[in-house]
């Protein structure tokens, strides 16, 4: 099994790139996924949520108010760090259970949006990071899902540089450009991938 870190900022095309990966053949872990599993309704997760910080981060129908533990804890980082405190345990012990279920020759790439902010590079045989320019990302969070320009520069100063993603990658694939240039990139990157899946464990699934 070759285990993958897959990061990039917000709008720098994470997901595509994942999307693409996982037509190749690869297993995808997505953290942001999972992260909304563990506290859906009725989960010891949400529950434990709802005991730190109140019932008002509850909607009416007994789900998580995203936006209303947002405000909460966005720009408060001790109120974050609670919140972190609960999730990413539970996202650890999902993923593992999801790695373990993919097969001794599987490419397992985990998709982390915060892989360089906590220090996650370690984990994995390789780390890929998708790249873009910060006007880039700006110009797609405004474009593309409509946020305001301060709420998208506020969502790109919380995460990493670009820097510090480019300093913890193996891979870079630079999405700057149009879609047609991403594919043949992310083509390559797989090739790549398997080659380092056999080198570990003999040959992986093409």
């Amino acid at each position: 099994m070759l285990k993958v870190g897959l990061t990039g900022g917000i709008g720098a095309g994470k997901s595509e790139v994942s999307r693409l990966l996982a037509s190749y053949g690869a297993v995808i872990v997505d953290a942001d996924k999972i992260a909304r599993e563990v506290v859906a309704a009725g989960t010891p997760g949400l529950a434990a949520v709802t005991a730190e910080f109140g019932p008002e981060v509850l909607a009416p129908d007994g789900s998580l108010d995203r936006p209303a533990l947002g405000a909460i804890v966005f720009g408060d980082p001790e109120r974050r760090a609670a919140l972190n405190a609960i999730v990413h345990p539970l996202v650890g012990a999902r993923s593992a259970e999801l790695e373990a279920a993919a097969g001794p020759d599987a490419i397992v790439v985990h998709d982390v949006p915060l892989l360089a902010e906590n220090g996650l590079a370690p984990l994995y045989e390789a780390v890929v990071v998708v790249d873009a320019a910060p006007q880039t990302q700006l110009d797609r969070l405004v474009r593309l899902r409509g946020m305001t320009p301060e709420d998208a520069q506020a969502r790109m100063a919380a995460q990493a540089t670009r820097e510090e993603r480019l300093a913890v990658a193996d891979l870079v694939i630079d999405n700057d450009g149009p879609r047609e240039a991403l594919e043949p990139q992310v083509r390559e990157v797989w090739a790549e991938l398997v080659e380092r899946a056999e080198a570990l464990s003999g040959p992986a699934p093409r």
